[in-house]
This record gives C-alpha cells, structure tokens and sequence, in this order.
C-alpha cells in the first residue's frame, strides 16, 4: 500500500512541475496537461494486478498518447521530419510486436497491438515537432516512453524474470517530467500564451 501511495505522489510530481512551469497558459500546455493527468490516471490502474486493471491502464495511456500527438500538431510539425522518422520507428515498433506476440493473450492481442501503433505515431509527431523548431525535451520524452514500454511489456506479458520496474520507472518519469518541464519552453514556440486584446473596437466613441 504504501509503495502504490509513493507511485501516485510521485505521478502527480509532473502533473505539478507542468502548471508550475506555465502549462495552463498556452494551448500547448493545455492540451500536454490533459495527457499527463491521463497518465495519472493510467498509473492508478496499473496498480491493480487484474487482467481489467492492466486494460484500463492500457486505454487511459492510450488517450494520453493521443493528447500527447494533438499538443505536438499545436505546436507545430515538420512533415519531412515525420516521414524521416516514420520507417525507423515503424520498424522497432514491428519488432517489439513480433517479440510480444508469442506471450499475449488472444482477448489482449488488439488492445497491445493498438497502443503500439499509437505511441508509435506520438514519437513520430514528437520528431516532427522536433523539426519546426520545437522543444529538445518534447523528442526526449517520448523516445524515453518508448523505451519504458520495454519494461511494462516484459513485466505485464513476458513475466521476465529480472525485476524491469528497476530501470522502467526511473525511465517513466525521466520521460513525463521532459514533457512536462517543456510547457516551459513550448512557451515562446507554437505553444504561446493567449493573449486577450485591448485595443478599442474601431468604431468605439468617446467621450
């Protein structure tokens, strides 16, 4: 109990460090809380050891991958960048499909196979952020995540016998606190501040 209490603290650690660093004044920001608060939600159910937990862990971090792919088009995408990046990624991704498939249970094949290609797109759009001048911390984090994935996969389906949560934790929330420390940075970039106008209506009159 008390390790799940610390996970969920410390889970709510980057969805702090974001507003702190200004997340709630841009649609950038706003759109990457919605993902992190989705992450919060999936690190809640992956406490849980059922088969149902793991599925809605595997759905609310799905949804955070998607707000994680909207944020990036907010703030701005190079297609050459993405299409750069797009074989090399899909090619991992095929990989670490084909090493999953033998250890996935029939009812979870589609789900796993979906969030596969989901966070495979986040990292793709995260490269295409990268190319119009976007943060380093956006590319950083979600490279992090895919990595990470290794770890929940080998401990939730493979049942690998050396403890994954030793390195896979450490790169979850390396892989969160970039993103959220880039509400920061994304600031100046597509991400800006809205700003409300003050000027007087042309046909205003005055006294």
């Amino acid at each position: 109990m008390a390790a799940s209490i610390a996970k969920m603290i410390t889970s709510f650690g980057f969805i702090a460090v974001a507003v702190l660093s200004g997340a709630a004044t841009s649609r950038y920001g706003r759109v990457l809380l919605a993902g992190l608060s989705l992450s919060f939600l999936g690190d809640a159910f992956l406490i849980g050891q059922s088969e149902q937990a793991f599925l809605g862990g595997l759905a609310a971090f799905l949804l955070a991958h998607l707000a994680y792919v909207a944020a990036f088009t907010v703030n701005g995408v190079s297609a050459r960048w993405m299409a750069g990046a797009t074989l090399p990624v899909a090619g991992i991704a095929m990989i670490i499909t084909a090493w999953l498939a033998p250890h996935t249970p029939p009812e979870l094949a589609i789900p796993v196979r979906l969030y596969t290609a989901v966070i495979s797109g986040m990292l793709i759009t995260a490269f295409g952020t990268r190319g119009r001048g976007g943060s380093l911390l956006i590319l950083v984090g979600p490279r992090i995540f895919f990595k990470n994935n290794l770890s929940v996969a080998a401990l939730r389906l493979v049942h690998a016998d050396f403890p994954n949560y030793v390195w896979g934790l450490p790169l979850y929330y390396a892989g969160q606190l970039c993103l959220a420390l880039s509400a920061e940075q994304s600031r100046s970039h597509g991400g800006a501040p809205e700003k409300v106008s003050t000027r007087k209506p042309m046909n205003a009159r005055t006294r």
